[in-house]
């Protein structure tokens, strides 16, 4: 198991761990029935907080944030000597997790992306963990949440039983959602953003090698160019240039401090 701390990658923090030490700290939380939030972020999630100050602060408020993309992880090997030789995938994460709840009898909730997705992803995470439990499974309202929604939504998934939670709303929606839900769950969150499109069939997963080769971002753009063009396009150079010029001590990219303040108006 490798933890080598939280480190600064362009201001939002990111753990340097792998798929061991995060899958145990997820189910840590369950058992112990504790609050957390995780997150996997890849550049397009670490970028949505170095241009959104409020956003990087609810980010360095989560418990964990693995490093999902190729450059997040060579981000924390470029500065600050991590050594890491694998990322911590979201999808990837997702199946890790599963296996031990399947395995320890600890009940899931889903919650998000579309009814047609969940009525795919359901049955084909059973059949992959015939052993698994399902608390619920929950469609997005694709809005903001009403006055008094959160508490009518956190009572829902804990009177199922739920002891784990996979938010699947896509960046930054789900870590908005995590981090105003944190207060309200006695469970670990995990917003695992394409893992539900993926493992429901939805989305092709990228060869091996793309992804190896950190170039997952190609991928996906052939298959969404009109919905993913000026997230790569625009966020992958300016990721970069933010990251040698934190290298070279051009700009400090100071960590703001992480937020505590509830959100009323958030995605649901």
């Amino acid at each position: 198991m490798i933890d080598k701390g939280r480190h600064s990658v362009l201001g939002v923090l990111v753990d340097a761990v792998d798929y061991e030490t995060a899958t145990a700290r997820v189910i840590e939380a369950a058992h112990e029935r504790r609050p957390m939030a995780l997150t996997a972020l890849a550049v397009h999630g670490v970028m949505t907080g170095v241009l959104d100050p409020p956003h990087n602060a609810r980010l360095n408020s989560f418990d964990v944030v693995t490093p999902d993309g190729q450059p997040v992880r060579w981000g924390l090997n470029l500065l600050h000597r991590a050594g890491l030789t694998d990322r911590v995938y979201g999808p990837t994460l997702t199946l890790r997790v599963l296996e031990r709840c399947a395995a320890e009898g600890l009940p899931v909730y889903l919650y998000g992306s579309t009814d047609e997705t969940l009525a795919r992803l359901v049955p084909a995470l059973e059949k992959m963990f015939p052993a698994l439990k399902f608390a619920g499974a929950e469609q997005s309202k694709f809005r903001l949440a009403r006055p008094g929604e959160a508490v009518e939504i956190a009572d829902r998934i804990r009177a199922s039983g739920a002891r784990v939670v996979l938010v699947g709303l896509g960046c930054p929606r789900q870590e908005i959602f995590a981090y105003a839900m944190r207060p309200l769950l006695d469970m670990p969150q995990l917003a695992v953003g394409a893992a539900f499109d993926y493992h429901a069939g939805l989305l092709r997963k990228p060869p091996a090698w793309m992804q190896r080769a950190a170039l997952e971002w190609l991928w996906r753009l052939g298959l969404e160019p009109r919905r993913l063009w000026r997230r790569y396009v625009i966020l992958n150079p300016a990721y970069l240039s933010r990251l040698f010029a934190q290298k070279l001590g051009i700009w400090k990219a100071t960590p703001p401090p992480p937020a505590t303040e509830p959100l009323s108006d958030f995605p649901v």
